[in-house]
């Protein structure tokens, strides 16, 4: 019995788990990578064509892109905060969701800024849009699209196959003539199934959030404001970089005095050693 599972078990494995040790080479995949790819995972084209007419498998025509969009809004320090706000109510009120946000006052050495990072179904991402135009000035808009397709469609052909190897695992398990060391080895092969198809589950909800949903990145860049420059500005300006040259240099000063000094009295003293030795040898001499 446990040689007549073993064979059995390798013949569902080698079946069924073919094209789940295989990687996408590519982001992108054709017609013609999809019908090789399901070919070596043991389906003949006919079967293949009958899984895609019945919806088991994604449509080879069909595409899976990943879209996301980074728009960069000019802003009013002021403004700033009420239309981070702004963006993120809005975004509530529609079918998306705010992944990522921030939001940094002004210090002495940077300007304020803000950050959203959000998910918005495409049907919604005009909406969102149009709200943000109204928060300021759009200076940058990207685009970025990937092909998952590849991606797609292998995590479905590795869940597919993972769940007919389970169901097959668990009609050997029903089987009332099992052994003891049958019965075990069949529940470890079920808990190894059952291992993968929840990895592979869970990536492709990554792969679903990522293609059904457009990504989008608000950034907020504070406007500066235009000054008029008098007649005195430059002689102000040459007196603040005086003084910020002096400070500089009179750091310069200090690091080196505190560097120099101690080798200094050393240096002293040893000459006054030197000399106070000499003086003695040569009154041994005279």
């Amino acid at each position: 019995m446990s040689y007549k599972f073993t064979t059995l078990a390798f013949s569902f494995l080698s079946l069924g788990l073919a094209g789940c040790r295989m990687a996408p080479k590519s982001t992108a995949v054709d017609r013609a990578e999809t019908a090789s790819y399901m070919t070596v995972s043991g389906l003949p084209g006919s079967r293949r064509n009958a899984l895609y007419s019945s919806g088991v498998l994604p449509d080879a025509s069909r595409r899976f892109i990943a879209v996301r969009h980074k728009v960069e809004i000019l802003s009013r320090e002021a403004e700033l905060p009420k239309g981070w706000e702004s963006i993120i109510s809005f975004c509530a009120s529609i079918q998306c969701e705010v992944t990522a946000s921030s939001l940094t006052a002004r210090t002495r050495d940077f300007s304020a800024s803000g950050s959203i990072v959000m998910r918005v179904a495409p049907q919604d991402f005009a909406k969102l849009f149009a709200q943000a135009e109204k928060q300021g000035n759009v200076v940058q808009h990207t685009t970025e699209s990937e092909d998952k397709t590849s991606a797609v469609v292998d995590t479905e052909a590795k869940l597919k196959n993972l769940t007919a190897y389970r169901d097959s695992l668990r009609a050997m398990l029903a089987k009332p003539s099992l052994s003891v060391k049958d019965l075990v080895e069949i529940q470890e092969k079920l808990s190894e199934v059952h291992s993968e198809l929840d990895s592979e589950t869970a990536t492709r909800k990554i792969l679903a959030n990522e293609t059904e949903k457009i990504a989008v990145e608000i950034n907020f860049r504070i406007e500066r404001q235009s000054k008029r420059r008098s007649g005195l500005t430059p002689i102000w300006d040459a007196l603040r970089d005086s003084g910020s040259n002096l400070g500089e240099s009179l750091a310069t000063l200090i690091m080196v005095m505190v560097a120099v000094i101690p080798w200094l009295v050393v240096f002293v003293l040893a000459i006054w050693l030197l000399r106070k030795l000499w003086s003695k040898r040569r009154g041994k001499i005279s």
